[in-house]
This record gives structure tokens, sequence and C-alpha cells, in this order.
């Protein structure tokens, strides 16, 4: 999730559009002007930054304690709020010892604070991608990958414009293998509820999101190579390497302190398993290593990176952020579902029946929708970043000052959440981005490292993929609202569930949602999907 970025363009996947604001033609620039940037406010008082780290070692520890297992991740951060009666406070963040050489941060929670973390210029972002500790890079082939890179570094430029050039290689293919994806997913789910009464999700979810992209970004479907279908799987445990010191598994804490968060896993008992993705990158993107020699690149550094990229990053992404929009989305009820599903039949009916850039245009609930649900759940809800020089830091309250070599932690949910810049920040709000004010409401949107209204480059730490990741969460509501009318939620612990039956649901997990009625028969039907959520934590 950790300043950890769903992937990745400055090229934009050729379509600007999608991350404009909802009124935004393909090739046009938001109508509203931006008010001028202010300066630090003379009225506000320059304070000392509350908080302390507490005894060595002890200190971390029990504010890992508190923060896994005594309070949990928001209260943790609520409660030192309303102690400090501050935004912005000193804390310790796991892991901690042994993992993490040195855990102090900075943590800044509020909307006004926050954005400092995204201005390179004042913040480095040297091997900070999972927080306070790094992975050793014996998971990643022996190379420090690009997410680990600080734009100062001059490999950084040539690697995020090969990711860059993968994307608008790509992008007549993305809507297409979409489409083509997904069609089959839903196919799988209808015909597994028919014979079973239910179907697992997130399964078949990570599956078709797996098959996608590869197919998308390298003419490329794992079933038909030697990984078969094993990807998803492969990737998970992969991934929980990197990010198992900051995870939370449901285990006894005593036993989940020993296992994850005291010493590194051993890279070699995946060590099999990474080389079978990696066989699979190297034989599928000979084009990008092409061009990767071109800037000076080796082949097997490039796929390492793209592997990286694909896997990590935007798979991550969409294993995590899908089933979010599922859950937002049937929360809302019947009449967003409705007006979803008109307004997205109508613009692709307009368009002769095909989906489209052009008939995407016209759907400016969906988009509201999508970027709505970035808002409030973001896929990405950490980043950390480094203070070059002596900095002064503003919150709406006070003014900061922090020292050259401080490192600072953004909680993102509380930023995007923040009361003083979003009425009703708690809520779901489907039209929120509508509209001029909706607009002017996009420069907080801050899931991909950086505003919504500004665009990666290989100068700074925006998600180069960040056009992209936008465009697939679109096509997501829209293929669904293609099929189904409604849906219904109830939220438990551990896994979401659909069920099909008439018999009521019972909470066997962590979300359970109904799919009521399928838009291709007048007649409801009840449909049930099971999706297990592990959350990969900062994605």
């Amino acid at each position: 999730m950790a300043s950890v970025s769903l992937p990745f363009t400055s090229v934009h996947l050729q379509c600007q559009a999608i991350v404009r604001p909802v009124r935004a033609s393909v090739s046009g620039k938001p109508s509203v002007s931006e008010p001028p940037v202010k300066t630090l406010s003379e009225k506000l008082p320059l304070k000392k930054i509350p908080g302390n780290y507490g005894i060595p070692f002890v200190g971390p520890i029990k504010d890992r304690l508190d923060y896994f297992y005594n309070q949990g991740r928001d209260e943790f951060f609520k409660s030192k709020i309303q102690k400090y009666q501050s935004t912005v406070f000193r804390t310790n963040m796991p892991p901690g010892p042994f993992i993490s050489p040195d855990p102090k941060v900075i943590a800044l929670l509020d909307g006004k604070s926050f954005p400092v973390l995204f201005d390179v210029s004042k913040i480095e972002k040297k091997d900070l991608f999972t927080g306070t500790y790094m992975p050793s890079i014996d998971l990643t082939g022996g190379y420090r990958i690009l997410s680990y890179l600080d734009p100062s570094e001059p490999k950084h430029a040539k690697l995020k414009q090969l990711i860059f050039f993968l994307l608008k290689s790509s992008a007549k293919r993305v809507i297409p293998e979409f489409e083509a994806c997904y069609t089959e997913l839903y196919d799988t789910l209808d015909k597994e509820l028919a014979e079973k009464g239910k179907s697992s999700f997130q399964t078949v979810n990570d599956q078709a999101g797996f098959n996608f992209l590869c197919r998308a970004f390298f003419r490329s479907n794992p079933p038909d190579t030697k990984l078969g279908d094993d990807g998803p799987s492969l990737i998970s445990k992969w991934v929980f390497f990197q990010l198992g010191p900051v995870l939370s598994l449901g285990l006894p804490k005593y036993v989940e302190e020993l296992v994850i968060r005291t010493f590194p896993l051993p890279p070699f008992l995946v060590k099999k398993d990474y080389q079978r993705l990696y066989d699979f990158f190297y034989h599928s993107s000979g084009f990008v290593q092409d061009e990767a020699e071109k800037l000076g690149i080796s082949r097997e550094e490039v796929c390492h990176n793209l592997l990286f990229a694909t896997c990590f990053n935007t798979f991550g992404g969409m294993k995590i952020f899908f089933p979010n929009m599922l859950k937002w989305i049937s929360r809302a009820g019947v009449k967003l579902h409705t007006d979803l599903a008109q307004e997205i039949r109508s613009a692709i009916r307009s368009n002769g029946g095909k989906l489209t850039m052009a008939a995407m245009e016209q759907m400016p609930l969906m988009k509201s929708v999508v970027y709505e649900g970035l808002r409030i759940e973001p896929p990405v809800p950490s980043q950390y970043g480094r203070a070059k020089k002596d900095l002064l830091i503003e919150s709406h309250d006070a003014v900061y000052q922090v020292k050259a070599g401080e490192m600072l932690y953004g909680y993102q949910p509380f930023a995007t959440k923040d009361p003083k810049i979003f009425e009703n920040p708690e809520e779901f709000v489907p039209d929120r981005f509508m509209g001029d004010d909706g607009e002017r409401l996009l420069k907080h949107v801050l899931w991909s490292n950086g505003p919504e209204t500004e665009d990666p480059t290989t100068a700074n730490k925006q998600c180069a993929g960040k056009d992209f990741v936008v465009l697939v969460s679109r096509l997501f509501v829209v293929e669904l609202f293609r099929r189904y009318d409604s849906f219904e939620i109830e939220v438990g612990k551990t896994m979401v569930i659909l069920t099909g039956s008439d018999q009521p649901v019972k909470p066997v997990g962590s979300r359970i949602v109904q799919i009521i009625r399928s838009s291709n028969s007048l007649e409801a039907r009840r449909r049930s999907i099971t999706l297990s959520s592990i959350n990969f934590g900062s994605f």
C-alpha cells in the first residue's frame, strides 16, 4: 500500500480525460481556475511539535502493540490527536525493533499538512516505499526497484520513462481486454452461482485482474503459458514476504509478533515462486526490454521492475480497490444503482452500443463515484518522506518546524476525510465530484501520491499509472452495471460473501454483498459471491 504507490505516466495512456475533473473533455483542462498558492500564514502560531517516542525499544514496542492490537490503526491515530490536540505529532510507526532501524516519525494527519510529502524539493523518498523498513532486495532480483528510488537518482527517470512507454504501447488494448476478462469473470460467477449457490469473487477477480494486466500490457495470456493460473497465488505469497511486518493476520498477538514482526522472513522461501513470475515476464516483455537497452538499462533490471510494477503496484491495487468499490457502491443503495445503470447504459447506446472513452465522458456520475471511492478509502493509505532540509509545515491550526533528516509520515484516509475540507467526510457521497464545486475538490484526492489535478512526471513520485488506475476503476463500475442492477451489503470481519439463497445472510468475515438483479433479465435474481479480503496494508 508505506509510500507504496499504485503504479504509473505523463503519457496518460493517451487519454488525459480519464484523470481530468468530471466535466472535462478528452483533451480539455479543468475549467475552474485554481486560487493562487498561499504562503505560510502569519496568523498561525509557530508551535513545537507535540508527542514523544518513549523509552528506546520500549516506546516503539508499546506503540506497535497499540497500533495492531490494543487500539487498532485508526483509533491509534485518533487517540493521539485527542491527547495532543494536534494533527501533527511525534510517534513511532511499525514495525519497530528489530526490523526497523529507526521507527521515529512526525505524523501528518490533516489535508493541509499532508501534501508536503509530495514536494520532492523538500522531501526525499529514497528507500521509503514500505516506510521505516525496507525489504531485502533479494525479493526483487537484487535490484532496488523504481518504487524505492528518489527522483534525484539517475535511474529513476529512465525506469519511470519505461513504465510510461509500456502504458502508451498498451493504450489501445486496455478497454477490449478489460471487457473480455471481466465478461469471463461474471460468466464464471453466474455459472457457479447457478450450480452451487455461491462463488468466490476474490478468486475470480484476482485471476481476471492478473490476466487482464498481462494481456493488455504484454499481449500474453498467462493460462496459455507455463505460469497457468498460478500468478495471483504466487504474487500474494511474494508480497506477504515484503509487507509481512506491517500486516495483521488475525493470529494470537504474541504468535503474530514472533512470526512476522521480530525478524524478516527469509527470501529463499519464495525464490522459486518469484522465479516463475520472472520467467513469465522475461519472455513476455521483450519489446520493453529492447527499449530499456536504448536507455542503458539491462534487460534483467527492467524485467524485475516490470514484474514489480505489474504485480505489486497495479495488481495489488486492483485486488484491494475493486472489492472496496463494491462495498461502497452496494451500501449506497438502490437509487444510486439505478442512476448508474441508466447513465452507463444510455451512454453506451448513444455511442453505437460500444464502450469507448467518448462514452465514458458522458458518465459524470460514474466518474464521480470512482473519485469518491478513491477519496474515502484510498488503496494507498500511507506515505513516507524524509526532510531534505529544515522546513516549516502548516496544519489548519499551527506552523511546525521540522529538522533536516526527520522522517514524515502521512495517513492518507485522515487527510482525504478532513472535515475542514470535505463536507460529511465520513460519508460516501456519490455526486461529490460533479459540477464546478466538485472540480475544485479534486485537488484534495491524493491516492496517487499526488493531487488528482496534477500529473506524474519523471521528476516526481506521483504514481506513473495514475491515469491507468482511474480508467480501469471506471471500467470496473461500467462492466458491473452493464450486467447487474443492484446490490445489498452487510459488513463482517474477514471475508466478503454474496449469497444466492433466500435465507438470512450471516456474516462470516469481512463484507457480504448480494447481487439482487441481473440487467439481462427483468426477473430479479439473487446472486452470491465470496470476497476474501486480504488487506495488504499499504499498497
